[in-house]
């Protein structure tokens, strides 16, 4: 994992145990108040300075690196959160005050903060200093890396004297939900490796304020990410039914309710909420982002395409915009090759052609834009530009932090394309096994093992005396829980090379798993 930039060093991540009392004491002792409670002149070490910043809970202290998102992007993003999510503003200008920081632009980012400060005293003038402490850590922390430790200190100060006051009661000795929740939200924005810590601070904000709209909208959203992960989606449905139940205004879970449910076949019932959804907000873009997925899956791709011609006047540089067009041009490919047996090459070229051209407009709006590469890459392959298709595929698997996921769809395309466009069937297994060599259930692992088993059977029915061939096969099978089969063909594999450690393993370790 890279080092966040900007100035800074490694961080530390949150500490385990966020008793604000814990905290007050830290920084007290950090910043050598004297035994009047006042702060002595700014005499502090950097070091202690850096060890009470540390434990603030902000941007700064939160595992949110560089590397694992597009920063311009992302700030396109938040630029669209604040014009469209007014309840959203203040974590919105506390994340963009980050991003500044992370492009090097400090000033910038002090500016956003004042701004994070004018929707406090707005929305929450009973509540300042509560709805403040995210805000005055990364005050405290971009002071810090401009070196005006005078300025930290009084930040540092601020988060100190506030928290010992709202940890009064024994009430405040835990930390305030709002944070919990503000760095849920802040951890979702970076990306997929993240979703899992984002639903535990949702879970945690959640045991204070069960009912709270948004952090049960932040949890259905944490969840329908994970939902991969899951055997059942049933769960993620009734949380998202649960925070539309709370907040029937948030047209953006609105719509992806709509979308979950199009995932458990309730179509009819999901198009209701997204008319309902677009009716509300007619130019909200993540409405109509997930309205353009839904009619594009219902396989009604002109609707889909004109909401997303619509979607892009609004937010003309969303790489995600120009992605799902391309998918929309990819779907009419698809349509087309099913209706027609020799479908006219002219209109194939013409849909080739417009798909690569989203895709390649998504990632130069987004260079770590995974899905589009591999999409791109195979647009490559299917106009036969081998070439650029392969040279798409090495980008793709560049992009820095990659989740397993991913990995195991680089590697099945990647297999593909050796297979069916350059037919070097060799290269094809071995990326293949490369799948299953990431110990992840996945669609991809199971489409492999399919894969793998019917070529490998047939290079033996062939008659091939590769030991490799068999070696595999042993561990499709052992893979698919067929143990005697994969007995059998590690007994194979280490007749055509005895004394091979991998096979003699695998062949102990199975016997052993029987004999137990």
């Amino acid at each position: 994992m890279g080092q966040q930039q900007g100035g800074d060093e490694a961080l530390s991540t949150a500490p385990p145990s966020r008793s604000w009392s814990i905290l007050g004491g830290s920084l007290a002792n950090a910043l050598h108040t004297c035994t009047s409670g006042r702060p002595r002149p700014f005499t502090v070490s950097n070091n202690s300075l850096r060890s009470a910043l540390q434990q603030l809970e902000c941007y700064f202290t939160w595992p949110l690196l560089k590397d694992d998102v597009d920063l311009n992007d992302l700030e396109e993003k938040i630029g669209y959160q604040i014009e469209f999510l007014i309840k959203a503003r203040i974590r919105s200008y506390n994340l963009l005050s980050y991003v500044c920081h992370l492009k090097n632009s400090n000033e910038e980012a002090l500016r956003t903060l004042q701004k994070a400060e004018e929707e406090v005293k707005k929305y929450h003038p009973d509540e300042i200093a509560r709805r403040s402490l995210v805000t005055w850590g990364n005050y405290a922390w971009i002071y810090y890396h401009m070196e005006r430790y005078e300025e930290a200190q009084t930040y540092v100060s601020k988060v100190e004297n506030s928290c010992k006051k709202l940890s009064s009661t024994p009430h405040w000795k835990a930390q305030l939900p709002e944070i919990y929740a503000e760095e849920g939200w802040a951890l979702i924005k970076f990306g997929e490796k993240h979703y899992e810590r984002a639903k535990i601070c949702f879970e945690n904000a959640l045991q204070n304020e069960p009912n709270n709209p948004e952090f049960n909208a932040g949890y259905a959203i944490a969840m329908y990410r994970l939902q991969y992960h899951f055997k059942s989606q049933r769960q993620s449905l009734e949380l998202l039914k649960r925070a539309v139940e709370l907040d029937p205004e948030n047209t953006s879970v609105v719509a992806l309710l709509a979308v979950k449910l199009q995932d458990l076949r309730q179509t009819d019932e999901g198009e209701r909420y997204i008319e309902e959804a677009m009716k509300k907000t007619p130019d909200h873009p993540d409405v109509l982002r997930y309205a353009a997925k839904f009619y594009r899956r219902k396989g009604e791709l002109d609707k889909a395409v004109k909401i997303l011609k619509k979607a892009l006047t609004v937010t003309p540089n969303s790489a995600t915009l120009l992605h799902q067009l391309g998918l929309c041009y990819r779907s009419e490919l698809i349509q087309l090759k099913k209706a027609e047996i020799h479908p006219p090459q002219e209109q194939v070229d013409r849909l080739i052609e417009l798909c690569i051209f989203h895709f390649k407009s998504a990632i130069d709006k987004k260079t770590t834009f995974f899905h589009s590469y591999m999409d791109l890459a195979n647009m490559y392959a299917e106009g036969k530009r081998y070439k650029e298709a392969e040279d798409t595929f090495q980008k793709a698997f560049q992009v820095n932090n990659l989740s397993n996921n991913d990995k195991q769809q680089f590697y099945y395309c990647y297999g593909n394309f050796k297979l069916f466009h350059v037919k070097k069937e060799s290269e094809a297994i071995e990326h293949y096994i490369d799948v299953l060599k990431i110990k992840e259930d996945s669609f991809y692992s199971s489409k492999c093992k399919n894969v793998l088993e019917k070529l490998l059977e047939k290079r033996i029915q062939r008659g091939s005396r590769d030991a490799a061939d068999f070696g595999r096969l042993g561990l499709v099978h052992n893979l698919s829980g067929e143990k005697h089969q994969a007995i059998k063909r590690y007994e194979e594999a280490l007749a055509l090379h005895p004394d091979n450690e991998d096979y003699l393993s695998a062949l102990c370790e199975l016997r052993l798993s029987i004999s137990n």
